[in-house]
Parts: C-alpha cells; structure tokens; sequence
C-alpha cells in the first residue's frame, strides 16, 4: 500500500511568500484540517515526507517552523489544555480570522497597535479599539492630542479643535512672538506646517467625531488614526521641552 502525504500548502508558496503570509496559508491549513488537537512534529513529518523529492526540503521545513513560530508569537494557535503539552488548537483570535469576513482586516489593525502607544492612549482608546469601538478609539486618541496641546501651551479653556491648534502653533513673523508650541528656530514654512498638520489633524478627525455620528467601519483607518495621534503626542512633549528650555534660558539671562 503506498500512502500519500499531503503538505500543508504548495512547495512553491513557502519559497516564494514572505514567512506572514505562509504562516495564515498554515493556520488556514491547520483550521480545515485538524482544527482543535494540532502537533508541530505532525505537521513537520508529514509534509516532510510530502516534500521528500524536492531539492530544498530542508529550507521548506524551515519556512513552516518559521510560520508556526509566527502564529504562536501572535496567539492565533494557542496550547491546547485538554491534550499533552505538545498540542495546540487554533485560538479563539485565529478562529475569528478564519471565519469572519473582516477577521483578517481587525487582525491587521490590531498588528498595526502591537507596540507600545503614548501612555495617553494605552488605556482608553486601546481599550476601545480592542471591543470594536473604533468611532470612540479615534475620537480619543484625537481628544487626547487636544488635552496636551492645551496642557503644553497654557492657552484657555475657551479654546478648542482648530482654533486651539492654530493658536498654540501660530508662527512667529517678522520679529511677532508666535504661539507658545511654535518653534521660532525653525523655517517659516516649517512653523506654518506644523500649525497645519495639528489643525488638520483636528478638523479631519476630531471635529466631525463631536459634532455628528461618524462611521468608523474600517478597523486599519481607525488604527492609522491612532498611530497619526501617538505621532502628535510625541511631537508636543518635543515643544514642550522646547519650551521649558527656552524659558530656563530666559531665566538665567534675566538681568
């Protein structure tokens, strides 16, 4: 009797894809096939024995036990607590990739956020990413960027959105103090665009938030959102130094 191995996806495939996307033609392999009890050495031998022929079995093994590590690392596999400690399952995380239509879309935002955030936004707007709130997730992460412009610049309360960007960003010209976030060594053109960059931010994504329902039904848009306002988070903590060095040297040069 001669028996047939079938391996986990084409030879070809795993040369040719990056380790990503060989390691989801895995777990959609694993989900079809074996689902609950999966063994590493199993999937190994088998399409060892499936690739016996080809010239580069061992770079081919390789590639799998590297997509295994990759799918373990991100808890789409997960130990299986009913079997050995060398089982695995496909996770509740890898079985809603596989099974809705927008798992792979939520899976690449959340990879988006993986890394750590400005401590600003780890505990709202992470939390309210994670439930699939992603209306209130970019509001605020943008409302968080609002506070510590307010905070760095010790403008009014009166102020807000746009106004409160473009006052505590205002350029210097001609000699005229600018806005106390403005950074008066830098470029005319450098200053206005900074102004612009925080009153678009503003405008774009905070501001409609607050005055009317926004549909935010892409989860990748609300993560960049996110990413774009831990961006802005950083570069006011940079104006605020800025500032404070600026007014240590007033100090210290104060007749």
């Amino acid at each position: 009797m001669t028996f047939s191995y079938k391996a986990p996806m084409p030879a070809e495939q795993i040369r040719q894809l990056p380790p990503r996307d060989v390691a989801l033609l895995l777990l959609q392999h694993l989900g079809s096939t074996q689902g609950r009890h999966v063994q590493f050495a199993v999937v190994v031998s088998t399409a060892q024995q499936a690739f016996q022929h080809e010239p580069d079995t061992d770079e081919l093994l390789d590639g799998l036990a590297d997509a295994w590590a990759w799918l373990e690392s991100r808890a789409l596999i997960a130990r299986d607590w009913s079997q050995s400690e060398a089982f695995r399952r496909v996770s509740l995380l890898g079985a809603e990739l596989l099974e809705s239509s927008q798992g792979i879309t939520r899976f690449e935002a959340r990879e988006r956020l993986s890394g750590a955030l400005h401590p600003d936004l780890e505990n709202t707007v992470r939390t309210n990413f994670s439930l699939g709130d992603y209306e209130t997730a970019s509001f605020a992460a943008m409302k968080a960027v609002e506070v510590a412009v307010r905070n760095a610049s010790g403008l009014d309360n009166s102020l807000v959105g746009v106004k409160l960007m473009r006052a505590a960003f205002q350029p210097h010209q001609n000699g005229k103090p600018g806005g106390p976030l403005a950074d008066a060594e830098a470029e005319p053109g450098e200053q206005e665009a900074a102004s612009a960059l925080f009153a678009g931010a503003m405008g774009a994504y905070k501001n409609p938030a607050s005055h009317r329902t926004v549909d935010f039904d892409d989860p990748i848009e609300a993560a960049e959102i996110t990413q774009f306002a831990d961006l802005l988070l950083r570069q006011v903590e940079r104006a605020k130094r800025r500032r404070n060095a600026s007014g240590d040297r007033n100090q210290i040069h104060r007749p």
